[in-house]
């Protein structure tokens, strides 16, 4: 409850999880809206999972629960800011995640020299 009232979740760094996810050592997993994907491309190598979905297939026990994802794999999320990708990483460790990275916005990514589909 007042999540809002929570200081922040530190960003990771992006550098490094640019070469994981490329390595296949880290899921990333995009949150955003699917308006959003079409507008502006997808990292390389994301899981488009919006944010509103993803109680539900990354709950191992919801019968929604998407195999690609393991608690036992690192995990880094993305959104527009990083703000949305911040309250996802907490969503995931209550769910018993917990190597969980906030990776902030795709700009990030990108700013990092991570590939991009459109």
């Amino acid at each position: 409850m007042l999540g809002f009232m929570r200081p922040p979740q530190p960003k990771a760094a992006v550098d490094d999880l640019v070469a994981q996810v490329a390595d296949g050592k880290v899921t990333l997993i995009d949150i955003r809206d699917a308006s959003e994907v079409a507008r502006t491309g997808q990292a390389d190598g994301a899981l488009h999972i919006p944010m509103m979905r993803l109680p539900m297939v990354a709950d191992p026990r919801h019968p929604d629960h998407d195999p690609r994802l393991s608690q036992d794999k690192p995990i880094a999320l993305y959104c527009a800011s990083g703000a949305r990708s911040g309250m996802a990483a907490r969503l995931l460790r209550q769910l018993g995640y917990t190597d969980v990275h906030n990776a902030g916005g795709l700009g990030d990514w990108v700013a990092a020299g991570g590939p991009c589909t459109r």
